[in-house]
């Protein structure tokens, strides 16, 4: 397992115990279990997307404030999350043929928030951008090489990838085929005043 990902419960405890909050008033602002908060403070597991957003917000800390320094600790400057890793939730029982996967949500009044369709056609051409916004691309179609930093990083249909936009990207579709990907930027509110 990554490393980062490993450190990312020694984060949660870290701030946890310097905010003197206990495991269930975090469990339960965040809408996970007790144990779960345990099981990832202690690495024994590795919270999803969705639920280390929600910890995040129960810890009452800035989006930004978490993640800084990120690449000081494993080197790596995105997370990717595989189509096979998301968990499917329970809607409606008596809906029939709906399954909902939770992909990635996101409700701390201290973070702005666009989303935007994004088709990247074959051989298209860019130089790498910065943005001021933590970003989240989804797959809908197709595969990217994104360029972060100097790091490359394929996605497909179905992944997702979260990353620091002030680090330069770039996505580049290598494929004859277009791709379309789903784009969430969540800026801090400063950024946007």
């Amino acid at each position: 397992m990554d490393d980062y990902l490993l450190d990312i419960g020694k984060q949660i405890k870290k701030i946890r115990k310097k905010k003197q909050l206990i495991i269930s008033e975090v469990a339960t602002k965040a809408g996970v279990s007790n144990g779960l908060i345990s099981r990832i403070e202690n690495g024994r597991t590795i919270p999803s997307l969705p639920v280390l957003l929600n910890i995040i917000g129960a810890l009452e800390i800035e989006l930004s404030s978490f993640f800084d320094g990120m690449e000081k600790i494993n080197g790596k400057k995105f997370i990717v999350t595989r189509k096979n890793e998301y968990s499917e939730i329970e809607k409606e029982v008596e809906a029939e043929g709906f399954v909902y996967k939770f992909i990635f949500n996101k409700s701390l009044s201290s973070i702005g928030f666009e989303a935007v369709l994004l088709e990247v056609l074959p051989n298209s051409k860019r130089d790498k951008v910065t943005t001021d916004a933590y970003e989240f691309k989804y797959m809908l179609s197709g595969k990217i090489s994104y360029i972060i930093d100097n790091e490359e990083i394929e996605i497909t249909e179905g992944d997702s990838l979260f990353f620091d936009g002030r680090f330069p990207h770039v996505p580049i579709n290598k494929d004859s085929e277009p791709a379309k990907m789903l784009v969430l930027y969540f800026f801090n509110e400063t950024e946007l005043s």
